[in-house]
């Protein structure tokens, strides 16, 4: 790993759970981690729901849009995160991997999506730290 480690955080359509934790990631450590986000079947659009949970806490996550996954971006990534993505995320030797069981917030409620966010943020803050640690 680089002094800048890169993170990528990958679901299916990559406009919930994986935006969410690649906003928290880049709130929360700043320019010390390259943050990067995909999914194995992009939405054509951030999940609404997602934007308005993240906006409550103060992070701006409408700049982003849903990315598909590529070899070389998860090739150019220390750790992989992923989320649900089953079959579909693709094993790359020599990565870091963490997956990471979280409930989809595409079509629930904000409260639900909510407590989305704030497992999320804990799971972050958890992976910063090991990051923080690994330099």
């Amino acid at each position: 790993m680089t002094d800048q480690p890169s993170v990528l955080f990958v679901c299916v359509h990559n406009a919930g759970r994986s935006q969410m934790a690649a906003g928290w990631l880049r709130h929360l450590a700043g320019d010390s981690v390259e943050v990067r986000s995909a999914g194995s079947a992009p939405a054509d659009q951030i999940n609404p729901a997602a934007v308005e949970a993240m906006r409550e806490v103060g992070i701006d996550i409408t700049d982003q849009s849903p990315a598909r996954l590529t070899w070389d971006t998860a090739e150019a990534s220390d750790v992989i995160i992923t989320m649900g993505c089953g079959d579909a995320c693709p094993v790359f030797p020599g990565k870091r991997y963490e997956d990471w069981e979280l409930t989809d917030p595409a079509g629930q409620p904000l409260d639900v999506v909510r407590r989305v966010r704030d497992d999320i943020r804990t799971r972050v803050v958890e992976l910063l730290a090991s990051l923080q640690r690994s330099r």
